[in-house]
């Protein structure tokens, strides 16, 4: 097939392993209840508002600068966060931040990916790993999940061993199922990627919402397992476009190779260091957004539906009769937006405000009647 029929101008030199590629991306339409997209509901509280306007205020005197292009003071904020929740003992040097966790991933491809390198996931999980795989030139090795979306173990261990992949990357809890991966399970994955040299890439992108320990406290015994995070989800940050990611100092130099100079702009670094002063404040809500995750899962299953169990802020369900996108449109055409994640059989809901969520559960009975 010649490059014009694929849709792309002759003239264009596009790598040929972009030509059949489609731009990532989740419907954004107006006049409906948007619960595709795994947002938090909660609106920023006002005093912290008023601070972070305070605080961009301030620095607008001196945007004709460059901003500080290694974030340091963010970096340490968001360490101080880290060993708070979790009991560790990070500084700076083993904290990074980018535009949102997908630059962090991005980043992570650039150094440890490439040409002649592989990297291997657990699917069905989140779906721009495979995306900036084939961006970087890397080559994606499908792993696959188990029927209740958890990761098979000793099995992956033994596939990681044979496959020796440079990159291996355990989304936990999961996206789209919002499966959690035990911290034991985590660790046997990790003496697996170790024995190959590679590097375990955790994405904790949900996991203030989980119960389950964090990565981070394995780092210390495992320096090759770096932990993937965001303030998208649990700060109610998504406008702002905040990831980070904590590993050995090693792997922050290498940050510091692969990253684009002044990536992180003074004034992302401005809003982001003011949410983590409040962070108490800004993940406020989450007991709420918990509490509702269960209440709509039990309405799920009245419904006749059958929800997946999820540590995150959806639900992943299937047991409805009908294509998965028939009933995507049918909710649509009722005002509420969820996701078809492309699983046959299977659609996902974000938890939003309780007032959203009997919304969904309005148009769920009508749509299973």
């Amino acid at each position: 097939m010649s490059q014009e029929n694929q849709g792309w101008p002759a003239w264009l030199p596009l790598r040929n392993a972009l030509k059949g590629s489609t731009p990532y991306g989740a419907p954004q339409l107006d006049n409906v209840i948007a619960l595709n997209t795994n947002e938090n509901p909660n609106a920023i509280p006002p005093e912290v508002r008023d601070h972070m306007m305070d605080r961009i205020a301030a620095i607008s005197e001196s945007l004709n600068r460059y901003p500080d292009r290694d974030a340091v003071a963010l970096r340490e904020k968001l360490a101080k966060y880290i060993n708070d929740g979790e009991g560790t003992s990070f500084t700076v040097k083993n904290i990074w931040a980018a535009n949102g966790s997908n630059e962090i991933l991005q980043t992570l491809f650039l150094a440890f990916g490439g040409h002649g390198r592989t990297a291997l996931g657990f699917t069905p999980s989140y779906s721009v790993h495979p995306m900036i795989a084939n961006i970087t030139g890397t080559s994606w090795i499908v792993g696959s999940r188990n029927s209740d979306f958890g990761v098979e173990l000793p099995g992956a261990a033994i596939g990681i061993r044979e496959l020796s992949p440079s990159m291996v990357f355990l989304t936990t809890p999961n996206n789209p199922s919002g499966t959690p991966t035990s911290i034991r399970d985590i660790e046997e994955i990790a003496i697996a990627t170790g024995a190959v040299n590679g590097v375990l890439i955790v994405d904790e992108a949900y996991a203030e919402f989980s119960d389950t320990p964090s990565a981070v406290t394995l780092i210390r015994k495992y320096p090759h397992i770096i932990v993937s995070r965001t303030m998208s989800k649990a700060f109610a940050f998504a406008g702002v476009r905040l990831g980070y990611l904590v590993g050995h100092p090693a792997v922050i130099d290498a940050m510091l190779v692969t990253r684009l100079p002044y990536h992180l702009s003074a004034l992302t670094q401005a809003a982001a260091e003011v949410a983590l002063e409040h962070a108490d404040a800004m993940q406020s809500g989450l007991d709420e957004i918990k509490s509702e995750r269960e209440r709509v899962a039990a309405a799920i299953t009245l419904a006749g539906w059958k929800p997946v169990s999820s540590a995150a802020n959806f639900i992943l369900f299937t047991g409805f009769e009908g294509e998965s996108q028939e009933i995507w449109q049918r909710f649509l055409d009722h005002g509420v937006l969820i996701r078809d994640v492309g699983l046959k059989g299977y659609l996902r809901v974000t938890i939003g405000t309780p007032v959203e969520n009997d919304e969904f559960l309005a148009v769920m009975h009508t749509v299973a009647s």
